[in-house]
């Protein structure tokens, strides 16, 4: 068990949640009514009881404003025989303090146990908040590009050209065709920095564009958008019940009967038995029914893994239901892809290797000549190189490009107008290999790089050595998962070669390269059999698919856009954040504990009641007064885990 966080976050949620129920119009009704049943109780006690016919009238008219809900599913359930119905206890407390003559008692039994009700609809719809400010995302219309009426956005078809101004949302997901702008896409991926979008890129249903006005051509259908999917699955994820909540609910459905058995006993033994008087041992088997209600223990998992889904998700992270919430606190062992996961997919010129009297420049500005035409992202990575560095690119005419090999061009500008560009196998092909060309390639294979070679016919020009860069939290990532005691696993399709090294760099020991996809799973499966069946995978969502969907739970990144991701991974990082993966192990864990805590919480204020009453020492008002009292602590706790830290020296790390 962990001590609960104490940080101004946690305060400023306590306060939050706080302001929330004085927002809440029935909850201060209730209030009233609390206030008016605890004066009229105070004043009993004091000795200042209504007359009988007053106390009657008063307590039965608050029963009926306050409580006709309840006593009527209580009635419901007494002719249907269901037993496990809570609304039953209190409908059979209510008819005995009424027969014993506690017509206030009665009345306090009622009014407090709709508060309670009401604070648990309070607790559920406050943590459910940030997924219920998704649905208001979505604009409702959307203005065709050439028209001065807005159309409804479910009757636009792909294809559509759009248009949207300054400060208004992105109706539905498209493609920029004309202008540019910032748009703030925090609804997607909880990043709060807008980024910049020009032709060609990717706009999202629900985010806004902040400066220039964009025409953009719709790519999907209202119901297929990204910003949808994400509403339909977090919603989804509220049904898939964590194991915790289903073993509390089957656990009350056993423990109202049993509770109600007992306070038969109550009343049985000792008045049948041992001769005792019916009414004092009625009113102890009152109070036990009160406090055997378990709303605080039923309230407990629901409100605290919704608050945590919420808090997932305000920071770019779908989560599919609070089983997940569970494995990833439980995971022992992590699985991470290389390309598009510890690395960021994208080809980049580490090396720049001028040979044969070639300088670096003319190298550089004559093979991007060449790859300008080519569409393959090594070629495009030449190319950015050599426009970052501001040359002028040589001309070319006769581009042919061979698939799988390179490319062959003419120069317009070198001495030496044959070009070749590609893989050292087809330069191979065409020319001698220098001792130094090869040394330079060899060394290049081994730091885990690819070697593009150019040639000018009569010998190797250079060599440019690519890597794909590694993503600038990788390390980082690594090293926390580590420290939670979570081992780290690295499983590829690359070659094993180039595998370790980037391994190496982040801090991964284990490697298996030359993975294909059914390849992975086997290895998950071995993984699995050694850390407990409590094994996460992550990868980029596409051709990770298989084994996202087999490890206890898959982490899916890149998924904004992917339908892929959004479809298979139990939970999807739309922002691309790889950092994101332990603290959501340490929300795992702290949720899993606040559960812990507030289920014995509850559990030891019922057991230190039903003693007291079976002992025939309870007090109904008391008895009451704590129930109600550990409901809202349980939900105050709760919520606090919607501003549960990402940052790890704020909140330490929780033990499994």
């Amino acid at each position: 068990m962990t001590h609960l966080p104490t940080d101004s976050h946690a305060i400023h949620t306590e306060v939050q949640a706080k302001n929330g129920l004085w927002r809440d119009r029935t909850f201060k009704v209730l209030l009233t009514f609390v206030i008016i049943v605890v004066g009229l109780e105070i004043s009993a006690l004091a000795g200042f009881e209504l007359p009988p016919p007053w106390s009657l009238l008063v307590s039965a008219t608050l029963i009926l404003i306050v409580g006709f809900g309840v006593l009527r599913k209580g009635v419901e359930a007494l002719v249907r025989l269901r037993f496990s119905s809570i609304n039953l206890l209190m409908l059979i407390a209510t008819i005995a303090a009424f027969y014993l003559g506690q017509y206030t008692e009665a009345a306090v039994v009622i009014v407090l146990y709709a508060l309670g009700e009401r604070l648990e609809d309070i607790g559920i719809k406050t943590s459910r908040s940030a997924l219920d400010a998704l649905v208001k995302k979505t604009p409702r219309t959307a203005r065709i590009n050439g028209t001065e009426q807005d159309s409804p956005i479910e009757s636009i078809a792909v294809g559509t050209m759009l248009l949207v101004k300054p400060g208004e949302a992105v109706p539905l997901d498209g493609v920029i065709e004309k202008g540019t702008t910032s748009v703030d896409e925090a609804a997607i991926t909880g990043e709060p920095l807008p980024r910049d979008k020009r032709p060609g890129d990717p706009v999202f249903a629900g985010t806004l564009n902040k400066e220039g006005v964009i025409e953009l051509r719709a790519t999907k259908v209202y119901q297929d958008t990204t910003l949808q999917k994400i509403v339909r699955l977090t919603f989804e994820a509220q049904q898939g019940k964590a194991e915790t909540q289903k073993f509390i609910e089957r656990f009350s459905r056993v423990y109202t009967p049993t509770v109600l058995a007992l306070a038969l006993l109550v009343v049985i033994i000792p008045v049948l038995a041992l001769d005792k008087p019916l009414d004092p041992w009625l009113l102890q088997a009152i109070t036990l029914l009160v406090i055997a209600c378990p709303c605080a223990l039923v309230i407990s998992t629901p409100v605290a893994i919704y608050a945590a889904i919420g808090n997932a998700s305000s920071r770019g992270v779908l989560v599919k239901g609070g089983r997940y919430i569970e494995a990833l606190a439980r995971l022992r062992a992590v699985a991470l892809d290389k390309t598009r996961t510890i690395t960021r997919g994208e080809p980049a010129i580490s090396d720049v290797l001028p040979l044969g009297g070639m300088s670096r420049q003319e190298l550089l500005a004559c093979a991007a000549g060449a790859e300008l035409f080519s569409e393959h992202p090594l070629a495009q990575a030449i190319v950015d190189l050599a426009r970052e560095e501001g040359l002028e690119l040589h001309g070319v005419e006769r581009v042919q490009s061979l698939i799988g090999k390179g490319l062959t061009a003419q120069c317009l500008v070198c001495e030496h107008k044959d070009i070749f560009i590609g893989k050292v196998g087809f330069i191979r092909e065409l020319m001698p290999f220098s001792e130094e060309a090869a040394a330079h390639v060899e060394r290049l294979q081994h730091e885990g790089k690819t070697a593009i070679v150019v040639s000018f016919r009569n010998g190797v020009a250079g060599i440019f050595g690519v890597v794909d860069a590694i993503r600038t939290d990788s390390a980082s990532t690594v090293g926390e998962l580590q420290r939670l005691g979570i081992a780290t696993v690295m499983l590829t399709g690359d070659n094993a070669k180039n595998a370790a090294v980037v391994a190496a760099q982040v801090g991964i020991t284990t490697v298996h390269g030359d993975l294909l996809p059914e390849d992975k799973v086997s290895r998950l499966k071995d993984l699995m059999a050694v850390h407990d069946s409590q094994v996460g995978m992550v990868g980029d969502g596409v051709n990770d698919a298989p084994a996202l969907a087999f490890a206890s739970v898959g982490i899916a990144l890149g998924a904004a856009g992917s339908d892929t991701a959004l479809e298979t991974a139990p939970v999807a990082l739309m922002n691309d954040k790889l950092s994101l993966v332990p603290f959501l192990v340490r929300l795992g864990r702290r949720t899993i504990a606040t559960i812990r805590v507030n289920t014995i919480l509850a559990i030891a204020v019922k057991v230190a009641f039903v003693t007291l009453a079976v002992a025939g020492m309870g007090n109904l008002a008391l008895a009451i007064a704590a129930d109600v009292g550990v409901t809202l602590l349980v939900i105050v706790t709760s919520l606090r885990l919607r501003r549960f830290d990402a940052d790890p020296d704020n909140n330490g790390n929780e033990p499994g």
